[in-house]
């Protein structure tokens, strides 16, 4: 009974009765052009007429469903109504190509048809089924020239199962109701479903937010690492020397806390960035650049020498911004393996269409596993959104662990921001 009575079975019975509500005004604009062919007729009375009607609204109503919007409306009655497996999804917006309207026509007009069936049904028989279950009872109506049954049925075994017959009508009804319903369910995945145009749409979607999650996590990874890298060196630093070099220590806090405002800027930002939700936001658009290089290299903890080739203010400011966070991420794996003290050696050259970035820093005495983690990782991403490249890891004959990166100037369809 549950299939037949169950809250899922009611619910796509809903939604049939409301597909045939949604028939009325198509049925009744046919019986209009009906009655023009057949001038004087009843049409409310002839059956004929009716059924006739019937097929001239189903192509009035699947012309209409050729509108882009009528896939969201007809989406979300399926959705709210037909108990639609979650893994068997259904298409988010309009419809916009013509393969999804044509799913669309075809979906709206079995949903009418079929509902224009089951409401007429649901209309018509259950009173019938009532009638026919009271006869018994009601010797008036067995004699009434309506309802009244033959003298060959008039028989109390024959009267007794009448009642019956009605319940049996009751059952056939709801089970029809039943079938169409699910009938409707199995069809919308297939033409309310996503088409190919609708799968790269959402795929793009993705892509993009995941872009967007890539480039968060990029700027928080190599602002706020190098900043924690740098203070716990320098606070690690300090605490050896703290009775013997207070001076030092004095310093080092110094830097700490020049380090921790800076960075709190740069966090305040980026989170700007994912508050707002924009792609292109406020921390790509006002990030430090190499202009800002020489105060990274006075706090970054090590001993840098930096020679630089060219004029580092020609480079556009998108690359710029990138570079100066691929020396950044450079300068706190120096401090992670090479430790405190350990000099580093940074070259800059802008030539031609290419800035080049190289950065050397002593190998300590157990090499570290050449692991591309999540800054080497995200040194890549930044060269190669840029058409660059880069490339990371020891170079034992000259006893160094040796970072580089190539950035072309010019990337064709970059917006020079």
């Amino acid at each position: 009974m549950t299939l037949l009575f169950g809250r899922r079975a009611r619910l796509r019975w809903l939604h049939l009765i409301i597909g045939g509500a949604l028939l009325m005004p198509y049925f009744l604009a046919a019986l209009v052009i009906v009655g023009w062919f057949h001038p004087g007729t009843d049409l409310f009375s002839s059956l004929s007429h009716q059924f006739t009607a019937f097929a001239y609204a189903l192509p009035m109503a699947a012309v209409t469903a050729l509108f882009a919007p009528a896939r969201q409306l007809s989406v979300a009655a399926a959705r709210a109504l037909c108990g639609i497996p979650g893994d068997r999804p259904l298409a988010d917006g309009p419809a916009r190509t013509r393969q999804a309207r044509a799913r669309t026509a075809g979906w709206y007009t079995l949903h009418l048809a079929l509902g224009g069936i089951i409401s007429g049904s649901t209309l018509m028989m259950p009173p019938l089924a009532v009638t026919i279950m009271v006869l018994p009872f009601s010797e008036a109506m067995r004699d009434s020239p309506t309802f009244g049954l033959p003298e060959t049925m008039d028989r109390p075994w024959i009267l007794a199962l009448v009642p019956f017959a009605g319940l049996a009508i009751l059952v056939a009804m709801a089970g029809c109701a039943a079938l169409a319903g699910a009938l409707l369910a199995g069809r919308a995945p297939a033409l309310l479903g996503p088409t190919p145009e609708d799968r790269l749409a959402a795929a793009e979607r993705r892509a993009a937010d995941l872009a967007v999650r890539n480039r968060l996590a990029r700027e928080l990874h190599d602002s706020v690492g190098h900043a924690l890298s740098a203070v716990t060196l320098q606070a690690g630093a300090a605490r050896r020397v703290l009775d013997s070099d207070p001076e030092f220590v004095r310093e080092a806090l110094t830097a700490i806390e020049e380090t921790t405002r800076r960075t709190v800027g740069e966090l305040d930002s980026v989170l700007g960035l994912l508050r707002s939700g924009e792609e292109h936001g406020a921390s790509a658009a006002t990030g430090p650049a190499l202009d800002a290089l020489d105060g990274l290299l006075e706090r970054c903890g090590v001993p840098v020498s930096c020679a630089v080739q060219g004029d580092p203010g020609t480079v556009p400011a998108a690359v710029s911004r990138e570079a100066y966070r691929i020396v950044q991420e450079g300068l706190s794996n120096a401090l992670r393996h090479g430790g405190h003290g350990a000099p580093v050696e940074l070259r800059i050259a802008v030539h031609g269409e290419e800035l080049e970035i190289a950065m050397d820093n002593p190998l300590p005495e157990r090499p570290p596993v050449v692991r591309p983690g999540r800054g080497l990782r995200g040194i890549a991403e930044r060269a190669v959104l840029l058409g660059g490249r880069t490339e990371a890891g020891p170079h034992d004959e000259d006893g160094v662990w040796r970072l580089s990166a190539r950035l072309p100037l010019r990337t064709p369809g970059q917006e020079n921001r």
